[in-house]
């Protein structure tokens, strides 16, 4: 089947249909089950589908009560608990727009974003909220009433404010008094009405308002579900902030179309202990995050000190990637490499994954950067296949993925079902298909930058494509290093080397019109206590392990390691261990991860400068 038929296909899948209208199906066929869950101390909270598509109606009648007219924006900024969902669903079922705040913005952020969008309803979590939006509410005149889910931290003494029980009472009272007034509004919702809209991160300068409709969600969510390997109604924990286009598809788009049964983890330094409870189906990942999650088992192992246990997992994890490997495109599978993997994963590599609550996820994915191919190997040792796939929020996330029956390692898979995709003169990739945003919120500037004349979106990332047809992303076409001597260079591709030490939390290359290339690096929070402890360094905090002989000559070596896989001109002639970690709160990192280029190039633009001196 061709691109065209294939998209013909989808497209027929997906007529005339609304979250609104797959929320009902699936409350109708599945109303009983599990839909989400909230852990309140040791106990988890669950709502079912019914009592969701109940509970999104009470929140629209709600809106409807205090004025939401169709079209106009709510903006949420909250943690992933049930109540996000509700007051988004809710928006949406009252005809309006819902928009994800990152929770780490800081107030100048909050009032452009709000701002730009001329939101007209908030709802916000609790006091750290209330002190992010307080201090501009005077430059939102635009903006109604503000709802607050925790009501001790609700302003008492303003009439702007109410709180989300208050707001659940309202809505249950209006419902039941005029419950066609919902109905009207849900069923006069289009495919091609916006369904959220979501600002980019804003790693090079102001963030930018994505409309995304009904339409690309469901061709998105029908997508991954024809293509995915997940059991009926799987379970998945949803820890990623819902600004981030994957956890929304993957947390809340998705699952409305399986009824899946999703687990809230609002605080990401308790997965830990939520995966360990929930043992999900399925698990997506930033590749920061499977970093740290590899970072911690390499701490672990290497501080064992029976020789013949170390032995015995090495040996496993030899089995585990020998298996996976196999399985990659054009290879075979032996059965005498399969028969070595069942022998070692039912005596390691499955008791390995308990203890990381990830022994039953049969679909283990990344996207939002590459995923180093020693973090996908390290993890295929463990007889863990990650499907790398790409996406930005502009294209509904993914776009390409590996999948368990056609995957390369180190790629980001094939163009999903209907996806067209090329590489324009330039390596940049560009796509065109039914996820593609039609542009920009009250940015035509932006938008014609994006999709040109014939449909095509320019995702500002180069790429190539192997004999095969699987993409592999080089970098940003903005991030880029262009030395003194005209080399270009990826830097991702000399971080990621950098940060396969388990030592190595961050790191950001630099040498733009430079002699040579240097290296910020910072440590890892929890892995450098632990490798310090193991080395005889008691009690030093971050910034005296940096100026330690010891840990500077263990860094020293991953620097060395890397430089001896690079090409001359991109190794790292010099770097600095930094005292601190880079956290979105002290915006070196975005809410997802990522690294804001510029936000480090001006803050540490000394020590930059130092490296090239001398």
């Amino acid at each position: 089947m061709g691109i065209q038929e294939q998209r013909a296909d989808l497209d027929r899948a997906v007529e005339g249909r609304t979250i609104c209208t797959t929320l009902a199906d699936t409350a109708e066929r599945h109303g009983d089950l599990p839909a989400y869950s909230d852990r309140v101390g040791d106990e988890w909270r669950t709502l079912t589908w019914a009592g969701t598509r109940t509970r999104a109606l009470e929140s629209a009648a709600a809106f409807a009560a205090l004025g939401l007219e169709p079209g106009e924006v709510v903006a949420l900024m909250m943690p992933n608990r049930s109540e996000h969902v509700l007051a988004d669903l809710g928006a949406v079922h009252a005809g309006g727009t819902p928009t994800t705040v990152y929770a780490t913005l800081a107030p100048d952020q909050v009032a452009y974003v709000a701002g730009h969008c001329s939101a007209k309803y908030a709802v916000l979590d609790g006091a750290d909220q209330v002190g992010r939006w307080l201090p501009v509410l005077d430059r939102l005149p635009e903006l109604r009433r503000i709802v607050v889910v925790d009501a001790a931290a609700c302003p008492a003494d303003d009439d702007r404010f109410l709180t989300w029980d208050a707001f659940t009472a309202l809505g249950r009272e209006r419902l039941a008094a005029d419950a066609g007034e919902i109905d009207r509004r849900w069923r006069a919702v289009r495919p091609s009405d916006t369904v959220t809209l979501l600002y980019t991160s804003g790693t090079t300068g102001d963030p930018k308002g994505v409309r995304i409709t009904h339409s690309m969600v469901l061709h998105e969510s029908e997508m991954v579900r024809r293509t995915s390997v997940l059991p009926e109604h799987p379970h998945g924990v949803s820890y990623l902030p819902f600004a981030h286009i994957a956890d929304r598809v993957l947390s809340y788009y998705l699952p409305i179309n399986l009824a899946s049964h999703i687990h809230f983890c609002p605080d990401p330094a308790q997965l830990t202990s939520v995966l360990a409870q929930v043992r999900p189906h399925s698990f997506f990942g930033v590749p920061r995050v499977w970093e740290k999650i590899m970072a911690g088992i390499q701490a672990v192992l290497s501080a064992e000190q029976d020789e013949a246990k170390k032995a015995a997992v090495a040996a496993a994890l030899d089995a585990g990637r020998a298996y996976v490997t196999a399985q990659e495109y054009g290879n075979t599978l032996t059965p005498e490499v399969e028969a070595a993997f069942e022998k070692a994963n039912a005596a390691v590599l499955t008791p390995m994954r308990a203890l990381l609550g990830l022994d039953r996820v049969a679909q283990a994915s990344s996207a939002a950067a590459p995923l180093p191919v020693e973090v996908a190997r390290f993890f295929a040792g463990l007889g863990l296949k990650i499907f790398d796939a790409y996406g930005m929020t502009e294209t509904t996330g993914a776009i390409t993925a590996n999948l368990a029956d056609c995957f390369k390692l180190g790629t980001v898979g094939r163009p999903f079902m209907g996806v067209e995709l090329k590489l324009g003169d330039d390596g940049e990739i560009l796509v065109r298909g039914a996820t593609c945003t039609p542009g920009y919120l009250n940015r035509p500037d932006a938008t014609a930058e994006l999709i040109d004349g014939d449909g095509w979106v320019h995702t500002g990332d180069i790429g190539k494509l192997d004999e095969d047809g699987f993409l592999r992303i080089v970098d940003r076409k903005k991030e880029l290093i262009i030395t003194a001597g005209g080399e270009n260079i990826a830097p991702s591709m000399i971080e990621n080397m950098l940060k396969e030490h388990p030592l190595v939390g961050q790191a950001l290359a630099f040498g733009d019109r430079r002699p040579y290339v240097v290296a910020l690096i910072t440590l890892d929070g929890e892995v450098a206590p632990v490798w310090a402890a193991a080395h005889g360094i008691e009690n030093a905090d971050l910034a005296e392990l940096a100026q330690h002989p010891l840990v500077l000559a263990e860094v020293g070596k991953a620097v060395a390691d890397a430089n001896t896989r690079l090409a001359r001109v991109q190794q790292v002639k010099k770097w600095s261990l930094l005292p601190a970690e880079w956290t979105a709160e002290s915006e070196e990192l975005t809410p997802t991860l990522k690294l804001k280029r510029r936000v480090v190039h001006g803050k540490y633009d000394d020590v930059i400068n130092g490296l090239y001196e001398g």
